[in-house]
């Protein structure tokens, strides 16, 4: 059965604002944001705690169990730094925020990282690390990159993502 509203993944290296854009999509779209860290949290989606990365060491399976019944039916925007785990078939679009260095590294400075992810997430940044794992894990024509260094590219990415909508569901449009 097909979906009546797709379901997008924003995805990039912590810092580089996936869940600002998340909130402000689903605030204009009325899509829901799925915070995967917080169904980690919730539903105990995680074999414990890592100290040295300040983390929660996720279990894949029970995240994507945990997941699938809300995704079927569509209308989902996932916010979490990856997504090579998540089928392709409930995916619609893949939006990869990017991020320079200098920037990264002052919003995870901010958040206090520890200096051994800090340095981890810059490193998975330049080398694009995520980007690869996108472009690897769907089909190139649903895998979007988008900067994300300021407000200003971050409204730009939240209208270019609305649109992308408002056309899908055109494009997906039951027939009379």
């Amino acid at each position: 059965m097909a979906r009546s509203l797709p379901n997008i993944i924003i995805t990039g290296t912590p810092g580089v604002g996936k869940t600002t854009h998340c909130e402000a999509l689903a605030e204009r779209t009325g899509l829901k944001h799925i915070s995967v860290n917080q169904i980690v949290k919730d539903k105990e989606c995680h074999e414990g705690w890592d100290e040295e990365y300040q983390s929660w060491i996720v279990d894949e399976d029970k995240l994507l169990d945990a997941l699938e019944e809300e995704v079927k039916d569509g209308g989902c925007i996932i916010d979490w730094h990856a997504c090579d785990l998540f089928p392709k078939s409930w995916i619609d679009l893949v939006v990869v925020l990017r991020v320079d260095s200098a920037t990264l590294y002052d919003r995870l400075t901010a958040r206090k990282y520890p200096e051994v992810k800090l340095q981890e997430n810059i490193d998975a940044e330049i080398m694009e690390v995520l980007l690869q794992e996108a472009k690897d894990s769907y089909d190139e024509d649903i895998v979007v990159v988008l900067t994300s260094n300021s407000s200003e590219e971050m409204d730009e990415n939240v209208d270019r993502i609305e649109a992308w909508l408002g056309q899908w569901k055109k494009d997906n449009a039951p027939s009379s």
